[in-house]
């Protein structure tokens, strides 16, 4: 028998440089800036990587702030471009704070990058981005910031906010594909990569190329063969969030952070594992486990009741004691956000762990997500 083949994945007409640099432009407008966008092609961990080997140069000082385990990574790449990095650490149940980083940088003058994730899915917290880039503008540095978890989930101001690279992927709120991500670059940028001797040239990496061979030229020829599956999985990504509306979807995703922690409240046996609502990124909800309660266990046995809901153990050393609630995309939704409590409360009491009557926790659930949605 022949295998079938579905059509609708294969013998596409090739994806035109116009077309290529329409998606590009609809990022950008989703991102709100008007300077240069280029789409990468692979996940957000390529322009992230790019920016950084781009911009920082053997000897200077760069400022990294680690919320999570994307701020980790960061600081090893920040030295493996020869930089000396101040690092600026929060808890993981917490954010840092613009008087942190103002500190860091009156102690550090000779601080000219700073590297911020907005919001970590690992850990479930967000930074505030608008305070903390008006103290990193008012230092002169150039501000990196990965909005990969944050883009299409909290309002993501990209120029208002003087933002110079701002790395953006299409996996989480955006409901879209994975293997192409989005870099913007402001003209600060672009000079100061312009003026690093180690920035990456004929490489993947290289923002330089993009900029020559692509944006330079008008955007009038490939430099290569485009990631044809992904790029326009990516624009209707962008084109239904338009459908829908930005606000919408920020709402949604907003509404389904209150709800899971309401509804997590009042089941008693879990907690927030990010302690403040302030502090909570609207992509995912991290929980922490019962005491002397693999994390693994309760998920496994969550799933088990309902294998549909959207959780997860964490990584890493996190793994026994987090559970992450993943409430981004499509998941945002209030059917969803109940199952999971459903889920949770099942798997649970699978594990004779007491827990409350879920009824009450579906019932805060539903209060939050609806006073979320009237706001």
């Amino acid at each position: 028998m022949t295998a079938h083949i579905a059509p609708d994945l294969l013998d596409f007409p090739p994806l035109e440089a116009g077309h290529f640099a329409r998606i590009e432009d609809k990022v950008a407008a989703l991102m709100r800036t008007r300077r240069t966008v280029v789409a990468m092609q692979g996940e957000a961990l390529l322009p992230l990587e790019a920016a950084i080997r781009s911009a920082v140069r053997p000897g200077s000082t760069a400022l990294n702030v680690v919320t999570g385990p994307y701020g980790e990574t960061f600081g090893g790449w920040l030295r493996s471009c020869g930089a000396d990095v101040v690092t600026v650490a929060a808890p993981f149940t917490g954010a840092v704070s613009a008087e942190q980083i103002a500190d860091a940088l009156r102690a550090h003058p000779a601080i000219d990058f700073v590297s911020l994730v907005h919001a970590e899915a690992a850990t479930g917290n967000t930074n505030p981005v608008a305070d903390i880039a008006a103290v990193v503008r008012e230092h002169g540095a150039l501000l990196m910031l990965d909005a990969v978890a944050s883009v299409a989930a909290e309002p993501l101001l990209t120029d208002e906010w003087g933002v110079d690279l701002c790395v953006i992927g299409g996996q989480k709120a955006m409901a879209g594909p994975a293997g192409v991500s989005a870099v913007s670059v402001s003209e600060r940028a672009w000079e100061r990569i312009a003026a690093n001797p180690q920035a990456p040239r004929r490489s993947y990496l290289s923002l330089l190329d993009w900029k020559e061979r692509w944006v330079d030229a008008g955007r009038s020829a490939l430099p290569h063969a485009p990631a044809q599956l992904e790029m326009l999985a990516l624009e209707q990504a962008v084109d239904r969030i338009q459908e829908e509306g930005l606000d919408s979807v920020v709402a949604r995703h907003r509404a389904a952070s209150a709800a899971t922690r309401a509804g997590v409240r009042l089941l008693g046996a879990l907690a927030p594992y990010v302690v403040r609502d302030e502090d909570a990124a609207p992509a995912a909800t991290t929980l922490r486990a019962p005491q002397d309660r693999d994390a693994r266990d309760v998920v496994a046995a969550a799933l088990a009741a309902d294998a549909s809901v959207p959780l997860q153990a964490a990584g890493g050393a996190l793994a026994t004691e987090m559970i992450r609630v993943n409430h981004y995309g499509l998941d945002a939704d209030r059917e969803v956000v109940l199952a999971t409590l459903e889920a949770l409360a099942a798997g649970l009491r699978a594990l004779e762990v007491p827990v409350a009557e879920p009824d009450e926790a579906l019932a805060a659930a539903g209060k939050a997500w609806d006073a979320v949605a009237a706001a």
